[in-house]
């Protein structure tokens, strides 16, 4: 009877045990709904390919961030349709602070380059701030004939129905830049895209294209060990990483100047609460030793803390909108 009575108390456990079992999701971790953010991991969405620009900026500042947050931080590549898709994807996740998008000016430039986007960025996300800026290499295949980039410029003109010019996809940072610097020298050069930065480059390097604009981020090391030939970098002032290598404005070619800025946002709606949370967990990211050396190996400046803000991001991307909206209209490039 003893032993009756002890099987009968186990097979009740075991009931309520089973019952537990059966209210959670199958496969996955229960999260209590009204515990603090975070309380489970979070997904930063990149709208490019992985090993491009801004997914090693944003994998640098995740490791951080993971650690400031308490909670894993996975990174999601969306590519395709120029960045869209996958701003499109952060527009439409559920409005909880676990899903976090990181994007660059694409995000300011695609309303004027494609007819018909599913979203507005400007009202279906909430900005939490921005993180670096990121200025361009104007570089070449390593057996390009011009030393400089004047003589480029002058090769440019003489040679425009033989040249070609690659960029990472319609609305890609180097599509942007490139846009600017065939504009000022006026040389109409076929355009070669590419279905990311990483085949672009992959061209360049093999000799099949023979010029491009992109990011430091992915162009810093390629110059330095000479694997292609640089010719200027787009920003004001000359790049300690690069300080060898002139700017635009010194190669005489002001109105090409351009640097990229990287944000983040979430979906519009978000709690304020772990919005301002993931801004904490970006700016205390933005102060550590390992990521802005990271970053200065990359060419990368981040943001002073002032312009880390929802606010500072809001009105840069804004103003972004209105400036380039006339330069892709006069360009007459646009996609569906």
């Amino acid at each position: 009877m003893k032993i009756f009575k002890q099987s009968k108390n186990i097979a009740v456990r075991s009931l309520f045990a089973l019952t537990a079992l059966a209210i959670l999701p199958i496969g996955k971790q229960a999260y209590a709904a009204d515990a603090p953010f975070p309380n489970k991991p979070i997904t930063i969405v990149v709208p490019y390919n992985a090993g491009g620009p801004t997914d090693l900026l944003a994998r640098t500042l995740a490791t951080v961030m993971s650690k400031n947050l308490g909670q894993p931080i996975n990174i999601e590549n969306v590519g395709g349709g120029g960045g869209t898709t996958g701003v499109g994807n952060v527009v439409l996740a559920p409005k909880d602070g676990y899903t976090v998008l990181v994007t660059h000016i694409g995000i300011a430039t695609a309303p004027a380059l494609y007819r018909s986007l599913r979203y507005n960025a400007l009202t279906d996300l909430d900005p939490i701030g921005l993180i670096a800026d990121v200025p361009m290499s104007v570089i070449a295949r390593p057996t390009m004939e011009a030393e400089n980039l004047k003589d480029f410029i002058a090769y440019a003109k003489e040679n425009k129905n033989k040249l070609s010019y690659a960029h990472s996809g319609v609305g890609s940072a180097s599509h942007l830049c490139g846009m600017l610097l065939l504009n000022a020298i006026n040389a109409d050069i076929l355009t070669i895209p590419h279905k990311g930065t990483k085949p672009a480059l992959d061209a360049l390097l093999a000799g099949k294209v023979d010029f491009m604009c992109d990011q430091t981020t992915n162009t810093t090391d390629k110059i330095k060990s000479k694997a292609v030939k640089a010719y200027a970098v787009t920003s004001k002032n000359r790049l300690a990483a690069l300080a060898d290598l002139p700017t635009l404005e010194e190669s005489g070619l002001k109105s090409a100047t351009l640097s990229v800025w990287q944000g983040m946002w979430v979906p519009k709606g978000t709690p304020a609460a772990a919005a301002k949370r993931l801004n904490a967990a970006m700016q205390v990211a933005l102060t550590d030793a390992v990521v802005l050396a990271e970053f200065a190996k990359l060419s990368t400046t981040a943001y002073p803390v002032a312009q880390q803000t929802p606010a500072a991001l809001r009105t840069l991307q804004k103003a972004e909108v209105a400036k380039w909206a006339p330069i892709i209209k006069k360009a007459a490039v646009f996609a569906d």
